[in-house]
């Protein structure tokens, strides 16, 4: 099974440097662009199974991408970004004045971030084990997954191996960037990672 993981395209609230979580903002006159040349460029590949997170964010993606193949979108809760419960709708500059020991934590040591009214990251991890149990049981050769910057965060976390200390190391992916996987027997086979040729 060849797994295609993007993340969602550009939003407002990226530009502007907010946090959305489980917050939605539009996409920009740019992330729609981008979802465009990544769909051309996917155009020669046969996608036989599409699953999105249930944000319009990704939703818009997944339409942009899948469109003109008449395959319907199968939405997964699972995907959905981190719920950052009071931070959403902050900058990143506020929340660092606000909350700055809370912040550096989820940056440096996230096994011991504590949400105030969102998920934590264990609650994350959970959600996006039962996202790859559900994708990697479909059966299908070639999938589109179109999900947001901090699941795919855990996503590439659990299949790289690597436990919860390991997310802290992984970036956040470009908008609409590419990442293709490989499943086997054997397990995931990362083929490329965030690619942004496209863009």
């Amino acid at each position: 099974m060849r797994i295609y993981l993007v993340r969602h395209g550009e939003t407002v609230w990226n530009v502007e440097k907010r946090l959305q979580g489980w917050k939605d903002s539009p996409l920009t006159d740019n992330g729609l662009r981008s979802a465009k040349r990544l769909a051309k460029r996917l155009q020669g590949i046969r996608l036989d199974r599409v699953f999105s997170s249930d944000q319009k964010r990704a939703l818009i993606t997944a339409e942009i991408i899948a469109k003109d193949r008449g395959i319907p979108i199968e939405v997964l809760s699972s995907l959905r970004e981190l719920n950052f419960g009071s931070w959403e709708g902050m900058t990143i500059s506020e929340i660092e004045t606000l909350y700055p020991l809370e912040y550096s934590t989820y940056k440096t040591d996230p096994d011991r971030y504590t949400s105030v009214g969102g998920e934590n990251i264990e609650q994350l991890f959970d959600r996006a084990s039962k996202a790859l149990e559900t994708i990697g049981s479909c059966g299908e050769e070639n999938v589109l997954v179109v999900t947001h910057g901090v699941t795919i965060r855990a996503l590439m976390t659990i299949i790289s191996g690597q436990g919860m200390d390991g997310f802290a190391k992984i970036p956040v992916f470009l908008g609409t960037s590419l990442t293709e996987l490989e499943l086997t027997d054997k397990g995931y086979r990362i083929i490329r990672a965030a690619d942004a040729d496209h863009l």
